[in-house]
C-alpha cells in the first residue's frame, strides 16, 4: 500500500504583510512544496486561506481540502485526519503561526502518523520560540520551553518563583507565554515577583515589521520605561 507523506509546512508570524514577510521567513522550497499540495490539516480555514492565497497555490485555493485541527478537535476524531495519508496522498500541516506541532494541535497527527508508518517531513521556517531564545542572549545549551503559566494570580506567582528557583539551580532558560491581552500583566508579575539579578528577555512580534526583543535584569527592567505588550505576540525568557 502506498502511503501518502505528511509535510509539516511552517508559516509566517502573522497575518500581516505575508507576502512582504515571504521572502525572509520561508525557503523557496518550501513555498514551491506548500503550492503543489491539495489537502491540508489547519488550525482555522480563515488563516490557512489567507496563507496558501499569498503563495499562489497551482491548484484555486477554493478547489483545496482543508480540515481542521485545533484544540476543539477531539482526540478520537484526529485519526479521521489520516484518512488523504492513507490513500496515498500527501497532506500539509499548518499551525495559525509559526511551527505546526510545536505548541500546537498537529503534534497529535504527527503521532498517529508515525503510527501509521506514514513518513513524516519537517520544513525549516520561523519559530518565535527557537527565534526569541537565539536573540536573547539567555542559556541555549540548556532551556525548556513552558508553555503557558497558571491564570491565577497566585498561582502563577508561585510558580514563578519555582522556575526561577529552578533556572537559578540549573542554570537552564525558562520559556513561556501568555495570552497576548495579558502580556502586560505577566509582566508586572515577573517583575514583582522575580529576584533583581534574574535577566528577563522580552520578545514580542517576533520577525514582524514591530519587533521588540531585549534583554534586562528586573532591577533594569524597573528603571526602564516598559514596552507596550498588549495584544502583541510575545514570548518571556527568564535566566536566574
Amino acid at each position: 500500500m502506498n502511503l501518502g507523506t505528511l509535510y509539516l509546512i511552517p508559516v509566517t508570524l502573522g497575518d500581516r504583510d505575508i507576502t512582504t514577510l515571504l521572502p525572509t521567513s520561508l525557503p523557496s522550497g518550501v513555498i514551491k512544496t506548500a503550492q503543489n499540495l491539495e489537502h491540508f490539516v489547519v488550525e482555522s480555514e480563515k488563516s490557512a486561506r489567507q496563507f496558501l492565497s499569498a503563495i499562489k497555490t497551482v491548484k484555486p485555493v477554493r478547489e483545496l481540502t482543508l480540515n481542521l485541527l485545533n484544540e476543539h478537535t477531539l482526540d478520537k476524531d484526529v485519526a479521521a485526519l489520516l484518512a488523504p495519508l492513507l490513500a496515498g496522498k500527501d497532506v500539509g500541516l499548518m499551525s495559525d503561526a509559526g511551527c505546526p506541532s510545536v505548541a500546537d494541535p498537529g503534534a497529535k497527527l504527527v503521532a498517529l502518523a508515525h503510527q501509521k508508518g506514514i513518513c513524516v517531513v519537517p520544513f525549516v521556517g520561523p519559530s518565535s520560540i527557537l527565534l526569541a531564545l537565539m536573540a536573547s542572549g539567555l542559556n541555549g545549551q540548556q532551556f525548556a520551553f513552558l508553555g503557558y503559566l497558571p491564570v491565577d494570580k497566585q498561582a502563577r506567582n508561585v510558580k514563578l518563583k519555582e522556575i526561577e528557583k529552578w533556572s537559578q539551580t540549573h542554570k537552564e532558560t525558562q520559556i513561556f507565554i501568555e495570552t497576548p491581552y495579558r502580556n502586560q500583566h505577566m509582566l508586572v508579575a515577573i517583575l514583582a515577583t522575580c529576584s533583581t539579578a534574574t535577566r528577563i528577555c522580552i520578545a514580542s512580534q517576533v520577525s514582524l515589521p514591530d519587533e521588540y526583543i531585549a534583554t534586562k535584569t528586573v532591577n533594569q527592567w524597573k528603571q526602564s520605561t516598559l514596552p507596550d505588550l498588549n495584544k502583541k505576540s510575545t514570548v518571556f525568557l527568564l535566566l536566574a
